[in-house]
């Protein structure tokens, strides 16, 4: 009976559908480490909801944000990424064996029966490409792209927010490292390592699509060289996720730093031309006025805050006290971004509670995925 073991049966349909069940496998434990970072995003953002700090872009300070609001737009990219995992695992769930080496078997085999055998949720429909496809290793490889070019702009960020400079944020001590030459250094090198692995990650994707572009139907056995850009992106991407749950988890916050930064930077410089709009000028104008303000007190090496009643007219001739009062407070400023998706406190609470559902629903998917597969 061993002599008719492989009766029917070829590598090519047998390699695919091993590597099918391994990316169903993997797909699993990538979701299970992307949840681990939520978590961790969510609760560091319900510890510190009310921590105000300077939102960037250009990475110029441009307006007072939420701390926990800041945290949330992670939240939003990471559960994106889980969604693509899921996708991912569905484009693999397809049962290539019986399609022989390329034109299907002449025995009587029951796929469909196989199929539910082996847990797959379909049967590939072409012999053909059933040997030859590798799309679902291809999109396993961009979610898991995707997924890294997030935690590396999350380390990004970090490795700057941890500097002398900002005092934003500072990492464990197991997730740093000190110098060898220098004793005051605490080198974030768990950040770094997660953001040069990025590049080795976006590497292997490019590999395998350069490897299937020139490829003649069927099987070539060029696909062998699928494997180590599969399982060294699947390896890197999962101990990345852990690695950036954990650092997350462990991060030591510090508000007042944060709330000092917002005093520079003119970052309620929008508010006082919103303000002025409100009271009838046209944007235009206010933009103008405002924008000679600010350059007035950057030449004085003045916030907006220390700017006299006096010089304030010079610029704004309607400025008074409720102007002033906007002007020093980055809370207020906060406080009118009340709108849905803004960083008013009433909307990153409404943020934060949604959150949790939504993890609470991503759990309860990868519960139904790991129950589907046993």
């Amino acid at each position: 009976m061993a002599h008719k073991l492989r009766t029917g049966r070829s590598r090519n349909d047998l390699v695919a559908t091993e590597t099918r069940l391994y990316v169903k496998a993997e797909t699993l434990e990538l979701m299970a480490a992307v949840l681990g970072v939520l978590k961790a995003l969510l609760a560091q953002a319900r510890a510190h909801h009310d921590a105000v700090m300077p939102g960037y872009t250009h990475l110029q300070p441009a307006q007072p944000i939420l701390f926990a609001h800041y945290l949330m737009a992670f939240f939003e990219m990471l559960q994106r990424d889980f969604a693509r995992f899921v996708a991912a695992r569905d484009a693999a769930d397809e049962l290539p064996m019986g399609a022989g080496a390329l034109a299907g078997t002449a025995f009587a085999l029951d796929r469909r029966r196989l199929a539910r055998r082996l847990g797959f949720a379909r049967v590939a429909q072409n012999s053909i490409d059933a040997t030859c496809d590798r799309d679902f290793a291809s999109e396993l490889l961009f979610a898991c792209s995707l997924t890294m070019t997030h935690l590396s702009r999350l380390a990004e960020d970090l490795i700057i927010f941890s500097t002398p400079g900002f005092g934003y944020v500072e990492l464990d001590d197991a997730y740093s490292t000190g110098s060898s030459l220098m004793p005051q250094k605490k080198n974030p090198d768990s950040l770094e390592l997660i953001r040069g692995k990025t590049a080795r990650v976006l590497g292997r994707l490019t590999e395998m699509l350069a490897l299937l572009k020139g490829l003649p139907f069927a099987y070539d056995r060029d696909l062998q060289e699928d494997k180590p850009a599969l399982f060294d992106t699947v390896d890197t991407t999962r101990d990345s996720l852990e690695v950036a749950g954990h650092v997350v988890a462990t991060l030591r916050i510090h508000p007042e730093r944060m709330k000092a930064a917002t005093a520079e930077g003119f970052l309620t410089a929008t508010d006082l031309a919103d303000e002025l709009v409100r009271r009838g000028a046209p944007f235009a104008e206010t933009h103008e006025q405002v924008g000679k303000l600010v350059r007035h007190a950057a030449d004085r090496g003045k916030n907006l805050g220390q700017i006299s009643a006096a010089e304030a007219r010079r610029f704004v001739p309607s400025w008074d006290a409720a102007l002033a009062d906007i002007a020093s407070s980055p809370e207020q400023s906060v406080r009118r971004r009340n709108l849905i998706g803004g960083t008013a406190p009433a909307q990153v609470a409404f943020q934060l509670r949604a959150a949790e559902r939504k993890l609470l629903k991503l759990k309860a998917v990868l519960r139904r995925l790991r129950g589907r597969a046993t």
